[in-house]
């Protein structure tokens, strides 16, 4: 067997097998890696025949010989089928408003069959010959942050939201919580909330967590809930809250939350109808998830291990006669899961209306993770949708020189195809329900990501390819059906062309002070690009008073010890002075150089409210001139990561006379 077969196969399997560092170093993946991510993807290479059956059935599947379960097009454009459907095969488009119109399979340019162009964005189908094609046909662009807010420059807040307190919250923020600050923000002119994500996580766990590493994106963290948002519940939490500020406890905050929730669970004397309807519309994805948990629960109680990967055979299958009998024994464990993801649905959805009745053109923006933790409820429930055996993460980079393993795993590309993108689209929809917009992590992740087997380090990875067009049209296409601004995360490494793809799309990429530079020279506020969003910081970087005392080179010097950059001190003086110059170059500071913090937050408040984004969201943290990231990447105990608590009590956090004088200069700046 070559080499030179496996390359080949792993090329047309979307495996980039070549790859350029960040120092213009180019590598070539080794073999045994391009082998185990083969293997991921149902392609098993370890001999000749095998590689020679594997290309058979990529033949298939990238030929486009088959019509794959839905295809996607452009507005107006003409939409490519497959082969099995031959040219002058005639049929009928049944239009997603229930409209009809006859249409015959031509040639294409590339000898493929393609149907005539369909001028209306929507999901509709081609019918001939008792075949069925499901066809996504999108807008030019998605929803803009303008179309949006009526306005050419906006601006909002970005929250973590276990870090809001409230009164009975019992010591973690929710969307009661984000429901007050929405409406606090919108006084002071705000037109959105981002939010920190609020995927399921692991309620049996409450420990587990990190907002990036959820159970399923496809539901919420239940500990986010707060039932006095719920009229048909009629009881609110009313839990002893700690004092603002502080460190969150998430193994007693969440235990002491989660016994309220069942308290009130087991007082309600019927089931509201809402409920009744929630679960139903929800289906065999929430039934799967309730499953999970109850068993989750169970096997923790019973020793049974805290992964489902070492829980009895047959409760690893989800779709097992061992799982129903369970779920049937233990029915009510299972509708009390089902129930407090009904409460923080209801939840979210009553915190969006309040948003939106304050005022804000967008509301909530949901944060979407760029994947799941493989011991948690999708990887149990559909692990065919995913690429078992890999985990994402980065190559080595300017930052990490040994790259970063993020533990987490995503939807494998063939299973994406050949699924219809039905994992993809749920996703999707989830973040964008009862959100006005939706932050997509990592977004380069659309296009390719760097996987790397288990076991090995980040530096032994590759990338992997994603059908990109597909994706990016039915994420327009929901952007368009939500009525959703659609926000790309695309810093760190970015293949050329992508951000212009994103761009012309009407996909809003970020751009964080930090790293506006020409150069070493900080970049005019003036020169910042038009559609993206415009940040101070964000919760992976020092806020603007950590990053002014350099609190973030501290603590990594503490970590790494010797292993320590010793020049970064250094950088950081001469860094100071160039922030300093080029805010005073912007107008938006004056005066010799400051050592206090407090006057640089403000000017830098005011430096990024004055570039020309269409949207400035500003972090709760540098509102408050507050010291402390959120998370520091790379560390796991070493510092308090996703634990800080804001040290006011939200319905009186902006208005504080500081932070409301350095809101009043942003909605000023941004007017």
């Amino acid at each position: 067997m070559s080499d030179r077969a496996l390359r080949g196969l792993a090329r047309r399997a979307g495996v980039q097998v070549d790859w350029t560092d960040y120092r213009s170093v180019a590598h070539s993946v080794a073999p045994a890696t391009l082998r185990r991510i083969l293997a991921a993807f149902g392609l098993p290479a370890e001999t000749t025949a095998e590689i020679r059956q594997a290309r058979a059935v990529l033949g298939g599947s990238q030929s486009r010989s088959v019509t794959p379960p839905l295809v996607t097009a452009d507005a107006g454009c003409a939409i490519a089928v497959g082969g099995d459907l031959p040219v002058g095969t005639r049929g009928t488009f049944e239009l997603e408003d229930g409209s009809r119109r006859d249409a015959t399979i031509a040639a294409g340019a590339d000898g493929n069959g393609e149907l005539p162009g369909l001028a209306e964005p929507g999901y509709h189908r081609f019918v001939a010959d008792r075949r069925a094609v499901a066809i996504a046909v999108a807008p030019e662009r998605g929803v803009g942050v303008v179309e949006a807010t009526g306005r050419a420059r906006s601006w909002g807040l970005a929250a973590q939201i276990y870090s809001l307190p409230r009164d009975g919250d019992g010591g973690t923020g929710d969307f009661g919580a984000v429901a007050i600050l929405a409406e606090a923000a919108a006084r002071h002119g705000a037109s959105a909330v981002a939010l920190s994500p609020a995927h399921a996580l692991f309620a049996a766990e409450p420990r587990r967590a990190g907002p990036y590493s959820p159970s399923s994106r496809l539901f919420l963290n239940v500990l986010y809930g707060d039932p006095g948002l719920i009229p048909e519940l009629g009881s609110a939490l009313e839990l002893p809250a700690p004092p603002a500020g502080g460190l969150i406890d998430w193994g007693e905050a969440g235990t002491r939350r989660l016994a309220a929730l069942r308290r009130i669970f087991a007082a309600l004397p019927a089931e509201p109808d809402d409920f009744r309807r929630f679960r139903a519309t929800a289906g065999p994805a929430l039934e799967d998830h309730a499953r999970f948990e109850a068993l989750h629960a169970h096997q923790l109680a019973t020793g049974g291990g805290w992964s489902w990967r070492s829980w009895p055979a047959p409760l690893r299958d989800a779709r097992g006669p061992a799982v129903a009998a369970f779920a049937a024994e233990h029915a009510d464990e299972v509708r009390f899961h089902a129930f407090l993801q009904w409460v923080a649905h209801r939840s979210r959805a009553a915190a969006q209306a309040r948003a939106r009745a304050a005022g804000m053109g967008i509301g909530l923006i949901a944060d979407l993770a760029v994947g799941m933790d493989g011991d948690g409820s999708h990887a149990w429930s559909r692990p065919a949708d995913l690429m078992t055996g890999l985990s994402v993460g980065a190559p080595p980079d300017l930052i990490n020189g040994f790259g970063q393993n993020w533990g987490l795993t995503t939807f494998s590309p063939p299973a994406l195809v050949n699924g219809g993108f039905a994992p993809f689209l749920a996703t999707l929809r989830a973040a964008m329900a009862d959100a006005g917009g939706v932050r997509i992590d990592h977004v380069m992740g659309l296009s390719r990501l760097w996987v790397i087997p288990e076991g090995g380090t980040a530096g032994d990875g590759a990338y992997v390819h994603f059908p990109v067009g597909d994706l990016l049209r039915l994420a327009v296409l929901e952007s368009h059906r939500h009525r959703a601004v659609v926000i790309g995360e695309d810093l760190g490494t970015v293949a050329p062309g992508f951000r212009g793809r994103l761009s012309r799309r009407g996909i809003h990429g970020m751009r964080v002070l930090w790293f506006e530079r020409r150069g070493e020279t900080m970049r005019s506020p003036a020169t910042w690009t038009r559609d993206a969003v415009a940040m101070t910081t964000t919760h992976d970087l020092p806020t603007v008073a950590g990053w002014w005392r350099a609190e973030d080179v501290r603590l990594r010097r503490e970590i790494a010890g010797d292993a320590a950059d010793p020049d970064e001190p250094a950088q950081r003086v001469a860094d100071r002075t160039r922030l300093w110059q080029a805010m005073t170059k912007s107008g938006t500071a004056a005066g010799p150089q400051p050592e206090d913090a407090t006057p640089v937050v403000d000017a830098a408040l005011r430096h990024v409210a004055a570039s020309r984004c269409q949207l400035m969201l500003l972090p709760v943290e540098d509102a408050l001139a507050l010291g402390e990231q959120p998370n520091l990447p790379g560390t796991i105990d070493e510092h308090p990561n996703w634990r800080r608590r804001l040290p006011s009590h939200v319905d009186t956090l902006l208005d504080a006379p500081d932070v409301a004088t350095r809101l009043q200069a942003v909605d000023r700046a941004r007017r």
